[in-house]
């Protein structure tokens, strides 16, 4: 909690002007347009999704396609677990930043400094300003984030080297109800050919939509410990998954030659029995 007077420890974008647009509203208007392009939801809103988190122009349609399941949740969800791999910096297990809020062009949004309390006393659960200082997964994620549900709180936490029960572990004491949305932050494969590439992520998608962590890898997809981590849990939870979009950068703003793979899913909760 923040004493009267004092200014809160603001985690700074890395990213803005290279990843997304620096400008507000530029910024605003891209996220629209992208989530008016997406295909509409036909089910119920997700318990959790995997989102890309390549630069906008390139990821952010398939993003999109994955956040626009999420609109109607606007006015229920008030806190966001947001888990991503780290690009940048290694280490063993899960990292909180020493922030109370993350900035973007949109505006502040403040982190749930409860929750991560409430974590700290797990194993591979800690402090590290590091880890977010310059990693751009759980970044590129939060415009989205800011436009379809607008006032949440955010639990942010960088992923590094974890195994799937660890991960699960931390979800499980964030799962909460109604009011929490899981977000992991992943891209599929990276720099092969777009036919290898296709390949590739089709068998990762079918892993991820059945639940199926011990096929999901570092060669399918950059997030595979969240990735895993979030597939235990959600076998746990009796969710089923859901392919939403598959996509990559050959199809969208990139050249064929080399290609990043993106994926958009969401994981539905079981309908509740009727006695």
């Amino acid at each position: 909690m923040m004493d009267k007077g004092t200014e809160p420890r603001i985690r700074q974008p890395a990213v803005a002007g290279m990843f997304y647009p620096d400008d507000a509203d530029a910024l605003r208007s891209m996220v629209r347009d992208y989530l008016a392009e997406a295909s509409a939801p036909t089910g119920e809103p997700p318990k959790a999704i995997i989102a890309p988190h390549a630069g906008l122009p390139y990821s952010g349609p398939v993003a999109a396609t994955a956040y626009r399941t999420v609109a109607p949740l606007k006015e229920t969800v008030r806190r966001v677990v947001l888990l991503g791999p780290s690009h940048r910096v290694p280490f063993r297990g899960l990292a909180a930043p020493d922030a109370e809020q993350l900035r973007t062009p949109l505006g502040d949004i403040p982190v749930d400094t409860d929750a991560l309390a409430e974590i700290a006393e797990l194993p591979d659960v800690g402090m590290l300003d590091a880890a977010h200082a310059a990693e751009h997964s759980l970044e590129v994620q939060l415009p989205f984030l800011q436009e379809v549900l607008g006032d949440f709180r955010i639990v942010p936490l960088v992923v590094g080297d974890a195994d799937p029960d660890t991960v699960a572990a931390v979800l499980e004491r964030l799962w909460g109800g109604p009011e929490t949305l899981i977000v992991i932050s992943s891209d599929l494969s990276h720099f092969h050919d777009y036919a290898t590439a296709n390949r590739i992520d089709e068998a990762t998608a079918q892993a991820i939509a059945t639940l199926h962590p011990e096929r999901v890898d570092h060669e399918g997809a950059c997030g595979f410990h969240p990735v895993r981590g979030l597939l235990t849990s959600a076998r746990n939870h009796g969710l089923t998954g859901e392919v939403l979009d598959r996509r990559n950068s050959g199809d969208t703003a990139g050249p064929r030659d080399q290609v990043v793979g993106y994926g958009a899913f969401a994981f539905h909760e079981p309908e509740p029995a009727h006695g």
